[in-house]
């Protein structure tokens, strides 16, 4: 029996192995995060901004959408000022309206972040659909596709924007302008960024439809709805989602660009841009902070998400590690 113990007590045992987080910690995109301080300025300031936008009701001392909060009297209030009137206090000022400019940044950036993903996911799967058949179909359908995205590629994308938002406005009532905005923007934006979604997926579909697994797919007998959905699409959305996180910071500029040139959100309903376009009629006369905070806003997200997206494409391209 002592020496069953023994020869147990000699026996190695075999190291745990390291669970998902740990594996995950240890893995080379968090040791490349972790060496890059500007990325991690970068993460933090994005998550910042996001969660202000997302809990804005609960942050914003004021509505800044419903009239009854608005303080006429308060106008022109300047930054770091408590009202002589109210006695409300402005962190950033008040404009005009005497609307808050401190919550009208945080309800603003909520319009611009949800027009800007929701027209990165409808430019992406249109443009990852029509790729994958490009690619994989070829023939016509390539032709036709491919010189569509190379038409569309001469014109400027906030050019294609502008065309598409007034063709699509020309159809509604204007009754219904203010009402249908968000959606018009998303759809034009959209429209105008599916190119590039769908060249990468192309080329990545032409290769990856000549491997060795989907040749043995093919032979199986798999239908080409499986094989393109079940096996090659996942092997493509790589390069996709990196191209969409850097279209995200693209998308909310031409968001603020639209709505800046005054074809974009209402002012009832102001995005970053709105915000950016109301305070320049303010540029001059003394009231700078109605302008300078919402253009510092859009800076600071578009700046941080486009980093963000740079170094997510280098770390995840074998070729640049």
């Amino acid at each position: 029996m002592s020496q069953e113990l023994q020869r147990a007590e000699s026996t190695p045992v075999a190291p745990k192995p390291p669970g998902k987080l740990r594996t995950f910690l240890d893995s080379d995109i968090v040791h490349s995060w972790k060496n890059q301080p500007v990325v991690i300025v970068a993460t933090l300031v994005t998550l910042i901004m996001f969660a202000a936008a997302l809990f804005a009701p609960w942050i914003a001392p004021q509505n800044p959408f419903d009239p009854r909060q608005l303080e006429l009297i308060d106008a022109f209030t300047p930054p770091l000022t408590t009202s002589d009137f109210t006695g409300n206090f402005y962190l950033l000022g008040s404009d005009s309206q005497g609307r808050d400019v401190f919550s009208a940044i945080l309800y603003g950036s909520r319009i611009s972040l949800l027009v800007g993903f929701a027209a990165v996911i409808f430019a992406l799967a249109l443009g990852t659909a029509l790729g994958l058949m490009a690619g994989f179909r070829g023939g016509w359908r390539d032709a036709l596709i491919m010189r569509i995205a190379d038409v569309q590629l001469t014109f400027p994308s906030i050019l294609m924007a502008l065309l598409i938002f007034g063709v699509i406005r020309g159809f509604l009532p204007r009754s219904m302008h203010a009402e249908v905005a968000i959606i018009v923007l998303i759809i034009a934006i959209g429209l105008s960024d599916w190119v590039q979604y769908a060249r990468a997926v192309r080329g990545a579909t032409m290769v990856e439809k000549n491997k060795e697994y989907v040749q043995a797919a093919r032979v199986i007998g798999l239908p080409a709805r499986k094989l393109l959905f079940q096996h090659i699409l996942p092997n493509v959305m790589r390069p996709v989602l990196v191209i969409g996180t850097i279209g995200l910071a693209l998308a909310i500029i031409a968001e603020a660009t639209l709505s800046f040139l005054g074809v974009g959100m209402p002012a009832t309903q102001p995005s970053l841009g709105t915000l950016i376009r109301v305070g320049q009629d303010y540029m001059f006369s003394g009231e700078w902070w109605i302008l300078l905070f919402p253009g510092v806003a859009l800076l600071m997200l578009a700046l941080s998400v486009n980093l963000l997206g740079d170094w997510l494409r280098d770390i995840l391209n074998p070729k640049l590690r």
